[in-house]
């Protein structure tokens, strides 16, 4: 099974982080969102303490894995968030078992990728392949603007050392199911009935707010909001934002 950290009560919820991270990204929202709630926190397959990624894992490997941790604690329903990587296993876990998923959050989540879009991502893996060190420095560029990385160094050597502390292939299984996993679950994302939520910062390159409104546009019941000024990394960038939207989108259902 893979890891994963339980922490309050309440109504729960599961959040599920992005490639190259794990759980603890998501410690500056746990004040607010564990006030009232049961948070799990996992480390998906391939990364912090959970068992490595095999060359060839899918996204429905990854999902399946989160299943067998929601059974395990016994959170019957759950409310959804996915950032990034995770965001897509959010989305094929509420497609395929709709019953498990109260509200579905998608944070800075990809979606239906442009030929150009899905090339410069191809681009990133190819390159993720050759050198993991230029690999984690140009997430950290594309991440952190100059004023941030000036703000907080000590968080972007944080972030550093995490990227870099993954087992290679182990990564690189994963992000190729970053890279292909919109292809996969694009068409199911009609299928989808949780009320959802696509969130993102306003200047992420990668998951751009034309994601946020293409999932807006296929899930039948889904909201966008969009962060001005924020980047990618909306739980460590824009915690107490964050977690409010989050909180504010769990109260349109009671699991």
């Amino acid at each position: 099974m893979i890891h994963h950290t339980v922490t309050g009560t309440g109504p729960d919820v599961l959040l599920l982080h992005g490639v190259g991270l794990d759980h603890t990204m998501w410690q500056r929202c746990m004040p607010e969102l564990t006030a009232n709630h049961r948070v799990t926190r996992v480390d998906l397959r391939g990364h912090g303490a959970s068992p490595p990624a095999r060359q060839g894992t899918s996204l429905a490997e990854l999902a399946a894995d989160v299943v067998e941790v929601l059974d395990h604690i016994g959170a019957h329903r759950v409310h959804l968030v996915g950032f990034s990587l995770g965001a897509l296993v959010a989305q094929h876990i509420a497609a395929h078992h709709p019953a498990r998923a109260a509200t579905l959050s998608l944070v800075s989540s990809v979606a239906l990728r442009t030929p150009r879009e899905r090339e410069a991502v191809l681009r990133r893996l190819r390159a993720a392949r050759t050198d993991p060190a230029v690999t984690a420095d140009a997430a950290v560029q594309r991440w952190f603007d100059e004023a941030w990385r000036l703000r907080e160094p000590d968080l972007v050597a944080d972030v550093r050392r995490t990227l870099l502390a993954n087992d290679h292939s182990s990564y690189l299984a994963c992000y190729t199911v970053f890279a292909t996993g919109d292809e996969e679950v694009g068409p199911l994302l009609g299928r989808i009935t949780a009320p959802a939520l696509a969130i993102t910062g306003s200047e992420d390159p990668g998951s751009t707010p034309d994601m946020s409104g293409r999932l807006a546009s296929a899930i039948p019941d889904a909201r966008v909001r969009i962060v001005a000024g924020a980047r990618h990394l909306l739980p460590l960038e824009r915690p107490r934002e964050l977690a409010a939207a989050l909180t504010e989108h769990f109260e349109r259902i009671t699991p």
